[in-house]
């Protein structure tokens, strides 16, 4: 059975509602049913957000769906799962995170070409409604020069 490497969830309101300033991948802690619904697609991170726990840093609110043939061994579908990095990038993160205004979101969750589950984060700051009007306007105008030039 050949491995699905096109999985591609992506949390579509973190460039919307975030100034996106430093991307990392990470790798996740998962059991055994959690990967297997990630390949099968089902899994939700729009409301996510990173934090630092006592040992090291935690996806929370990731939702990923119970495994359909998993038994009484299948998993919470709202867990902390740990985030595999760099004690160099940990360290980066851990001081930028403190600063007031900054966040680390998921951008996306991705199977590499080993087979396993990775999550892009990024180290953001948030939007002023303003911000957020002028991405609106950019992408509007992005879509009607499209749009002249099909014609």
């Amino acid at each position: 059975m050949a491995i699905s490497t096109n999985i591609n969830i992506k949390n579509k309101r973190a460039s919307f509602e975030y100034h996106l300033l430093d991307k990392y991948v990470a790798g996740i802690c998962l059991l055994g049913t959690e990967i297997k619904s990630i390949r099968e697609g089902k899994a939700n991170i729009n409301d996510s957000f990173c934090a630092f726990f006592e040992d090291g840093l935690y996806i929370r609110n990731m939702h990923i769906a119970e495994y359909s043939f998993g038994s009484f061994y299948n998993h919470e579908a709202k867990r902390d799962r740990k985030l595999l990095l760099t004690k160099k990038e940990l360290k980066k993160l851990k001081e930028k995170g403190e600063e007031k205004g900054f966040t680390i979101v998921p951008l996306r969750i991705f199977i590499n070409e080993r087979g396993y589950a990775k999550v892009e984060i990024a180290l953001a700051q948030g939007k002023k409604d303003f911000d957020k009007r002028e991405t609106i306007k950019d992408r509007e105008s992005k879509r009607e020069l499209d749009r002249a030039m099909k014609r």
